[in-house]
């Protein structure tokens, strides 16, 4: 009976430490990027750490997906390594895929802005580098307009400059999977219409 007790007691140790280990694996295989319906847009933004700017747009409505990527670099399917060096010339972006007729390209621009201080050149806050630049990756030459006529009156709230490039969508590679939705994963709401605060570190 003891001996049972104590068998039992090591696998249930043995399930703890394998559970563990499973959650600190990160996976570093690629997901395929998403592609839009015939009824569905995209839209690319760049404004600091990804995993804060995807969780913004999964909350919103109209939004149907999400993915974290790197885009505006030289180097093709970079890693999270290379990026995180400076030298790709990536930065760290979201694509959002979402239906026009429930959310314009206007709005998506007004989370945008709001999540960010587009004033800060190559960081955001404590990070620091090209890869956490204000960008916008236009997909239409609507989309560059509206970006442009965005970022004018955005400009009106602030003394210094704004920095936020407005550029082509160019190739965009997603992210190693277990970027994917990270926030999401680590316990933070990613309801529809969810006002929680975005934690990016702690």
């Amino acid at each position: 009976m003891l001996r049972t007790a104590s068998l039992n007691r090591l696998q249930h140790i043995a399930s703890i430490f394998t559970a563990s280990r499973a959650m600190s694996t990160k996976d570093t295989s690629i997901p395929p990027a998403i592609q839009p319906s015939k009824l569905s847009q995209l839209a690319t933004f760049a404004a600091g750490c990804f995993w804060s700017v995807e969780l913004v747009y999964q909350r919103q409505e109209g939004v149907l997906q999400t993915q974290v990527g790197y885009t505006g670099g030289h180097v093709e399917s970079p890693t999270y390594k290379q990026v995180c060096s400076g030298t790709t010339g990536h930065a760290e972006a979201v694509r959002v895929e979402y239906d026009p007729e429930k959310i314009s390209y206007q709005e998506l621009l007004g989370l945008f802005w709001k999540k960010h201080n587009p004033t800060q050149g190559d960081r955001q806050g404590n990070d620091i580098g090209s890869q956490y630049r204000s960008a916008i990756f236009y997909h239409s030459d609507e989309q560059k307009a509206v970006a442009e006529a965005s970022k004018e009156e955005r400009q009106k709230l602030y003394n210094s400059p704004i920095t936020t490039h407005i550029v082509p969508a160019a190739a965009f590679y997603p992210a190693e999977v277990y970027h994917q939705e990270y926030l999401e994963k680590g316990g933070q709401c990613a309801a529809k219409g969810c006002q929680d605060s975005i934690r990016c570190y702690g």
